[in-house]
């Protein structure tokens, strides 16, 4: 079903934001993030966006776009631009707005063209700040779109997020959104679009590329850094972990060990392979999964203990959230905080450069369970304490 829309009154705008009302374009990627819970490790292309709804993915762009716009919603004189339905019309809607709806869509069918009309469009019409929601591949449409000159904000909702335009979470966009506009915030900054070759990312290969440059109002603690790679320095550190680790673990035990090469060290000092960017499960030195999804995880979890090992994103500090959906609100709930194992290398400590570890699973409530002080082992009878936030 094509869904168009009305053409927005343009009369007496400017670009000034003292004094007038101010115009927030939104865009959402509707299929953003959707192969995460799934272990597709990515949601790009149509193929793999069918084969997430037929292992029952759920869409999770919208909900995380309507997180964004609860503090927007507050504003008296703004006028939200938005796609029809599901591009931004439903989400918005959903928090109270009445948007001018400009374009149209096919409903169900949306596409990467979709979003970068939609971005030349909010940009004809001279929207103060350019909001979407998605991963690094829409940070590519928009930037493909509307280069480097127009402010725009990521809201992060895809599964792979190597990008530094995106607010910490969802809600931290929104947050920045309204400090901009509203003048409180008045720094831009030009951010890094990154994003990888997800045909290469499936088969372990993990190669990243910069496309260029969105500019973002940046406050330090409402924004998310780009992601690093683990330095080869880092081996002896990551072997130490490991050591420590397998020490430890108990017999009886589930161990759900997420992405990235400090966790692989443990697997491969057992003596197992690890699917380097997916999610593996073992119980007394034994490969008992490999690269499992949501409900595969929760299928093996049920009547057993198990612990969840993950280690935070180089530069970005996230442990849950990105890269790891697989390990979901759900499965976190089951496991319990208390058996939470978190594993970096104090190189990866000291790259956050003070800010916390950051979990963003899409649940409040299990960010908030996460949330405050967490053990983290960064060495053979080592560990430090360090704070996650949300």
């Amino acid at each position: 079903m094509e869904r168009k829309a009305r053409e927005p009154d343009l009369t007496g705008f400017g670009t000034n934001l003292s004094g007038l009302p101010k115009r927030l374009g939104l865009i959402v990627n509707p299929v953003a993030g959707i192969g995460g819970r799934v272990g597709l490790k990515g949601s790009d292309g149509s193929e793999v966006q069918k084969k997430a709804l037929e292992l029952g993915a759920v869409p999770e762009s919208r909900n995380r776009a309507v997180q964004a716009l609860e503090r927007p919603s507050l504003l008296d004189d703004l006028e939200l631009i938005t796609y029809p339905g599901e591009m931004g019309e439903d989400a918005a809607r959903e928090c109270g707005f009445e948007p001018t709806v400009i374009g149209s869509i096919k409903q169900g069918e949306t596409t990467p063209e979709d979003t970068r009309n939609a971005a030349q469009e909010m940009l004809r019409l001279n929207v103060h700040l350019l909001l979407f929601a998605g991963g690094d591949g829409t940070a590519r449409d928009i930037y493909n779109a509307i280069g480097e000159e127009h402010p725009a904000l990521g809201i992060p909702a895809g599964v792979k997020i190597h990008s530094a335009v995106f607010g910490a979470n969802p809600i931290s966009a929104g947050d920045l959104a309204v400090s901009y506009l509203q003048g409180e915030v008045s720094n831009l900054r030009e951010a890094e679009v990154m994003d990888i070759d997800e045909e290469a990312f499936r088969q372990g290969i993990v190669s990243a590329k910069l496309y260029g440059y969105l500019k973002i109002p940046f406050e330090r603690r409402l924004v998310q850094s780009p992601k690093t790679p683990s330095s080869p320095r880092e081996q002896a550190s990551q072997q130490a972990i490991a050591y420590d680790v397998i020490c430890n673990m108990e017999d009886g035990w589930l161990y759900v060990i997420g992405p990235g090469t400090t966790t692989r060290a443990i697997t491969s000092r057992l003596g197992l392979d690890k699917t380097l960017i997916g999610v593996d499960v073992v119980a007394e030195g034994e490969l008992v999964a490999a690269d499992v999804n949501e409900s595969q995880l929760l299928e093996l979890l049920e009547g057993r203990q198990a612990k969840i090992i993950v280690t935070p994103i180089g530069g970005q500090g996230y442990i849950f959230g990105r890269g790891n959906q697989q390990i979901s609100p759900k499965v976190i709930k089951k496991v319990g905080k208390e058996n939470v194992i978190v594993v970096s290398t104090t190189g990866k400590i000291h790259s956050l450069r003070g800010q916390p570890l950051w979990v963003d699973t899409g649940d409040r409530e299990v960010d908030e369970m996460l949330s405050g002080h967490i053990r983290v082992v960064t060495g053979y009878n080592e560990q430090i304490v360090y704070r996650v936030s949300c």
